[in-house]
């Protein structure tokens, strides 16, 4: 297994890549939409996507490629993961998610420090960041359970996917809903709304943990291994 500060620095790195993409490239689209907001929200889902799938493809191996406390606290209740190292792993994600944020600002010559005053809030949006993160959980484990070469790729159609069906474009990960508070861009959550949301994602996250055991029967806890979400160790 590799050491555990090899598998923070990977979930630091990965999260804040995934944010800088997040933000970046809705930064990107906006600019380039022309007041167009499906165009704009099309070209900010597409690199999202496009960047899980890279990330959880190279990180992957040394972390799990998590870059999501809530896969982290799953992690965790399987046994794949010690709540100790979970912690660490939750921590590292929302620095790095944050180091990523502001990134993005840098790139786009923007005020590195900003409050977001997107408004998302409502039962509708939480009702969706429940369902977000409880579908995301449910394409990790259950292709951990049956296709685990696939996990990259499944993980990456379904946020690409959820971004268009969800009402609250699926921030679905604790650590990116934090992260995207601090950015008053295209990407931005008011930072109002942020607990509501991240209580609904861990929501999510229980219940899929919850009856994936049950669906997928051949389904089992880990054993101590590398906590991945691309295996079913």
């Amino acid at each position: 297994m590799p050491s555990l500060a090899r598998r923070l620095a990977a979930e630091a790195l990965g999260t804040a890549f995934l944010l800088a993409a997040i933000v970046g490239s809705g930064i990107m689209a906006q600019r380039l939409a022309g007041g167009n907001l499906a165009l704009a929200l099309l070209g900010n889902t597409l690199p999202t996507g496009a960047m899980l799938i890279v990330l959880i493809l190279i990180f992957g191996p040394i972390s799990g490629a998590h870059f999501n406390p809530a896969v982290s606290a799953v992690a965790a209740l399987r046994r794949a993961l010690s709540w100790p190292d979970a912690a660490l792993y939750i921590t590292v994600q929302v620095c790095g998610g944050l180091v990523g944020t502001w990134a993005a600002h840098a790139m786009f010559e923007l005020p590195l420090w900003q409050i977001s005053v997107t408004v998302r809030s409502g039962w509708g949006q939480w009702l969706a960041e429940f369902i977000a993160t409880f579908g995301l959980l449910l394409t990790i484990l259950g292709c951990s359970a049956a296709a685990q070469n696939a996990v990259a790729f499944a993980v990456g159609l379904y946020i690409t996917a959820a971004y268009w069906f969800t009402a609250s474009t699926s921030f679905a990960n604790p650590a990116v809903t934090i992260a995207r508070s601090i950015s008053d861009t295209f990407a931005g959550i008011a930072p109002d709304g942020v607990a509501a949301f991240v209580i609904c994602q861990f929501a999510g996250a229980l219940a899929a943990c919850a009856i994936a055991p049950w669906i997928w029967r051949q389904y089992s806890q880990g054993d101590g291994a590398p906590p991945s979400p691309m295996s079913n160790r």
